[in-house]
């Protein structure tokens, strides 16, 4: 018998979407009676595509809010990376952030996480990245990695394992930390157009289990969580292992995050990409889906 067929977008393949890829890896989607495609769609098209129906969900809470805040009809559902995992990345040569001015920093999309946390790291290292930073759109992390390396870009802002990887093997300046300069900053979640939410409550809900699953293997299983990155993204196991445990405390352990949480993360989001009213992006949460997951599968 098929399977209802479920489309799921993610913005890059980084360790911010591993609970997708452990729920298709350990077959939790299968086992709520999903066929779940995951696909890589960029920021700037996924909440169109999610609008549409061509995809059912995206895996970003940055973007959605943004969308929110335009009037698109959306709700967060979950909320898993609640604090940002990106370290800003420079050319060997480039050996402070007061030696950036005039160089070119590459992101996955305009207005995205990633984007927004280059640009706040920058700020607070003394730049003004509007005037003193020339932004391209450069593909996702592993990506990025590789134009730094090649000198097309002088700038990057990765996620593990990309990160330890610039470290280690190509000996790429890490200047900041997003974790050390914001630390409460959501990332990765569940986002589902309003009309699925009222309509297909039972599919949506399955795709929560799903999550759900996932994410108490990633806490409770670092060997086999390891494993799945070290396939997914494409790293040996060492690699996959510290980004393992140079992420793990970073994501939420049931999904949900509090309101102040909330209010904190909305306040600095506007504050980066100039949102004139932060607040009224509230209502774009719901968590009570995630709730009566969590009670099903004893999750606290």
């Amino acid at each position: 018998q098929s399977l209802p067929k479920v489309v799921i977008g993610y913005p890059a393949s980084s360790i911010a979407s591993i609970q997708l890829f452990i729920a298709q890896e350990k077959r939790f989607f299968r086992d709520e009676g999903l066929d779940a495609q995951l696909n890589q769609v960029r920021a700037d098209a996924a909440i169109a595509a999610v609008l549409t129906g061509e995809l059912f969900a995206y895996d970003s809470v940055g973007t959605s809010v943004r969308a929110f805040q335009k009037n698109a009809p959306i709700k967060i559902l979950a909320v898993n990376l609640q604090s940002p995992l990106f370290w800003l990345v420079t050319r060997p040569e480039l050996k402070s952030l007061s030696e950036l001015k005039g160089k070119v920093m590459g992101t996955t999309s305009f207005g995205g996480v990633q984007h927004l946390a280059g640009l706040r790291m920058l700020r607070r290292g003394g730049l003004n990245p509007e005037e003193d930073i020339t932004v391209i759109l450069a593909g996702d992390p592993a990506t990025q990695l590789q134009a730094i390396v090649n000198g097309a870009i002088q700038i990057a802002v990765l996620s593990p394992p990309s990160v330890i990887l610039a470290r280690d093997k190509f000996k790429l300046n890490v200047l900041a930390n997003a974790l050390d300069e914001f630390p409460s900053f959501f990332q990765s979640g569940l986002a589902v157009a309003d009309k699925s939410v009222a309509s297909q409550k039972d599919l949506v809900k399955r795709i929560l289990r799903a999550r759900a699953k996932a994410n108490r293997f990633f806490f409770e299983m670092e060997s086999g969580a390891s494993e799945v990155i070290a396939k997914f993204l494409k790293v040996d196991l060492a690699v996959a292992r510290e980004s393992y445990r140079i992420s793990r405390n970073a994501f939420t352990s049931n999904g949900i995050v509090s309101q102040k949480q909330i209010e904190e993360f909305l306040k600095m989001d506007a504050e980066i990409a100039k949102i004139p009213d932060p607040l009224r992006a509230i209502p774009a949460f719901d968590f009570s889906l995630q709730h009566e997951v969590n009670n099903e599968l004893g999750i606290k």
